[in-house]
């Protein structure tokens, strides 16, 4: 199995036209493990299978790496890590916030950062609108809200000028079309994500 998922994950990256040292790869799969064995217990996702988990987990992070700006990242409502994880292993110079109020995923989150040895990952246990953070040039978010509450709740956390950075399923055509305070649209991206079926985009914000 371990080296099929490794198989899975190289075509991904080459397919995505990334490229990660062996250390990088190598903690992308110790990561989906941790997950599954962690899934077990305190059912950090719906996805079982570590197959799946690499593509529609893993891949679909990865594959908004070309999208993400600045040194400073905060993911909104992290849950398992994602995308925060993987951009993390994936950019090791950039400084990633995970944020979650759910105790049992923080813990999780703890453990990860503690067993991949990432010193560039903060883990904070905070409901978004509650949280007292500094401010960060990218804050993210994946399948969290809509994007009208995402800016109310987390819009205070990103940097002026800085970006928020939306993962969508289908183009979202009414959350656009509702009111997007202090914020100006900079463009929706279509992601192909490797043997991920479905639609994928992300949602490019700039703070006004």
């Amino acid at each position: 199995m371990g080296e099929q998922l490794k198989r899975q994950l190289l075509q991904g990256c080459d397919t995505l036209e990334l490229k990660l040292t062996e250390l990088q790869i190598n903690q992308l799969l110790t990561y989906v493990q941790l997950l599954d064995k962690w899934n077990k217990v305190y059912n950090l996702t719906s996805v079982r299978d570590p197959q799946e988990m690499i593509s529609r987990h893993i891949l679909d992070s990865l594959a908004v790496l070309p999208y993400l700006s600045g040194t400073s990242l905060l993911d909104v409502g992290t849950g398992a890590g994602l995308p925060g994880i993987p951009v993390a292993i994936a950019n090791p110079n950039m400084a990633v916030t995970l944020l979650d109020s759910n105790s049992k995923k923080t813990r999780f989150l703890q453990q990860a950062k503690s067993e991949l040895g990432l010193t560039n990952i903060t883990v904070v246990h905070a409901r978004v609108e509650q949280a007292e953070l500094a401010k960060f040039a990218t804050v993210t978010a994946r399948a969290f809200s809509t994007i009208d509450v995402i800016i109310d709740l987390a819009g205070r956390h990103c940097d002026d000028a800085g970006s928020l950075v939306l993962m969508k399923g289908l183009y979202p055509e009414e959350e656009l079309a509702a009111n997007i305070d202090g914020f100006s649209l900079k463009d929706v991206v279509s992601l192909d994500v490797p043997n991920c079926p479905g639609k994928r985009h992300l949602v490019r914000l700039i703070k006004n």
